[in-house]
């Protein structure tokens, strides 16, 4: 595990160099998550009791997506990683004496944490200074807090679990951009990016909650939202649990296959 926890902590190291990068995503987020925030208050006007949420509760919801937006964005992939594998370039990281996927699982990951430390603080602190209720409302114990930050790791893993197996379908495949826009748009949906999953249709949200999409940004922002509760959490976060360890295995899996059947060409 050594050479994997180098390859994460230098990804890391370089990710956290891009701090104009993340001043200026800083902006968008503020914005944005007011402008989300604004709007959803005019439907709740109308009739608090008709939402899923409380209106407190989807603020929360949101500042924690602004916040934490780049551990699950859809469309955080490592372009070098599908650039060496269109040009070939690839055979240098099958020479070297370690893992393919545990290597892209690795830098994913970094680059996700790296970009989410940027940025969060400066969200976090100034939600939770705004009035109530449009600001972030406090863990309702320190159990729930911890309970809320596994989740977060796990919802993040998961994610990056899917996307290392979106770089080896570009083994199989002549041009990997159209599943990159397939992938993003699925995961922005089902995932509670575009609205929160609470907010769906009964039918259509009980199966999309048990999607592997769902596991990575709703289950961590409801449980610290409260809109996850009880007994509830320990089902959420084993569901997390269930897809992350089947992912990974499919991910190894397609790894597996794709070293058996790539041709390499190229000068």
């Amino acid at each position: 595990m050594k050479k994997y926890f180098s390859f994460f902590r230098l990804r890391l190291v370089t990710g956290l160099q891009y701090r104009v990068a993340a001043l200026s995503g800083l902006v968008t987020q503020f914005v944005w998550g007011g402008l989300l925030i604004l709007g959803y208050q005019a439907f709740y006007r109308s009739d608090p009791a008709a939402f899923p949420m409380t209106f407190q509760a989807t603020a929360t919801y949101i500042w924690l997506q602004q916040a934490f937006i780049m551990l699950f964005q859809a469309w955080g992939f490592e372009n070098d990683i599908f650039e060496s594998i269109r040009s070939g370039a690839v055979a240098y990281e099958l020479c070297r004496p370690v893992s393919i996927y545990s290597m892209w699982f690795s830098r994913t990951a970094a680059r996700r944490f790296s970009q989410a430390l940027l940025r969060c603080v400066p969200v976090l602190v100034i939600a939770a200074l705004l009035p109530v209720p449009y600001g972030i409302m406090p863990p309702a114990d320190l159990l729930h807090l911890l309970l809320a930050l596994l989740s977060l790791v796990l919802g993040t893993l998961v994610g990056v679990s899917v996307c290392v197996i979106v770089y080896f379908t570009a083994f199989f495949t002549i041009s990997v951009e159209g599943l990159r826009a397939i992938f993003a748009s699925m995961v922005e949906l089902f995932q509670g990016a575009v609205i929160p999953l609470p907010f769906l249709p009964d039918g259509f949200r009980q199966v999309v909650e048990l999607l592997p999409f769902a596991s990575m940004m709703n289950t961590p922002l409801r449980i610290y939202a409260g809109d996850i509760g009880g007994a509830s959490i320990a089902q959420a976060v084993g569901l997390q649990a269930f897809w992350l360890v089947t992912l990974v295995l499919a991910g190894k899996l397609m790894e597996r296959s794709a070293m058996k059947r790539t041709v390499l060409q190229g000068g």
